[in-house]
């Protein structure tokens, strides 16, 4: 094997006016994967990623600015901010070029990414995510926006696990609930709207016939607010892409069905290749 695991390494990464919290896991020497979380989670929601993506990639995951062990500078914020934020990270780790795998929030701040700096990215995953926002998408952030500025990250928490799992994961998976739970009612307040107010301000979908890195468009079957049509909009927009679907999940795919999800990345990222010249 290229290089030793070794235990993580956890760092603070100076971006603008934010600290980002990051953690790098996996043997030295592996090409490089870049995870971005969603809103309202941290990078821990890709813990069920991690021991499947380390036997091919050295993975670099992050906690977005207003989340985790991250700052929360006032905002709002925007995509050139977030994007500038994840360039940063890179830049810290001294990661050149990476694939990228971003679910909703970070699967958009992703394809800002590969729009604003393709040679940084090799391959591209953009999971449970929009590229637009319809006006009924921004009437939602609004809702949201008021109930968190009025009443704290709870008025949110049961309209959020409605959208990112399914009521059969609701009722039947308390482990996965809890643990989703958890990250949204610590996300920082002045976080949440700052990233709901970069939410409101997407505009990639235009831009997606010039994306030059490939792209694989995952999303649950269930996920509404990021329906399948969307998403295979996208896809169909961008030169190199492909649109998957994970029957039986909703938002969260990633944690609602690893091995489905876990099963398609392993397709796009070829990881049976590149674990096999890992250990070659």
């Amino acid at each position: 094997m290229t290089g030793s695991t070794g235990p993580e390494i956890t760092d603070v990464v100076a971006s603008g006016d934010a600290q980002l919290a990051a953690r790098v896991d996996g043997p030295e020497g592996l090409p490089w994967i870049v995870l971005s979380n969603s809103l309202a989670t941290d990078l821990t929601m890709w813990d069920d990623q991690i021991p499947f993506l380390t036997k091919a990639y050295r993975v670099l995951r992050y906690d977005t600015r207003g989340h985790g062990r991250s700052s929360a500078p006032s905002g709002p914020y925007d995509f050139d901010i977030l994007v500038a934020d994840l360039v940063a990270v890179m830049d810290h780790f001294g990661v050149g070029r990476a694939d990228v795998l971003g679910l909703s929030l970070g699967g958009m701040t992703a394809l800002g990414l590969g729009l604003a700096h393709p040679g940084r990215v090799g391959r591209l995953v953009c999971a449970d995510a929009r590229a637009d926002a319809p006006p009924p998408f921004v009437a939602g952030w609004d809702q949201r926006i008021a109930a968190v500025s009025g009443h704290g990250m709870g008025a949110v928490l049961a309209g959020t696990m409605e959208r990112w799992f399914t009521e059969a994961t609701r009722q039947e998976r308390p482990e996965v609930i809890d643990r989703a739970a958890r990250m949204v009612l610590s996300t920082s307040p002045v976080g949440y709207i700052g990233c709901a107010e970069a939410l409101k301000g997407l505009d990639y979908l235009r831009r997606l016939p010039g994306m030059k890195p490939p792209v694989l468009f995952i999303g649950g079957a269930e996920d509404g607010a990021a329906p399948a049509d969307a998403m295979r909009a996208m896809a169909d927009a961008t030169p190199d892409a492909r649109f998957d679907s994970i029957p039986g999940a909703a938002h969260i795919a990633n944690m609602e069905d690893v091995a489905g999800f876990n099963a398609r990345l392993a397709d796009f990222l070829d990881l049976s290749r590149q674990a096999a010249e890992s250990v070659a």
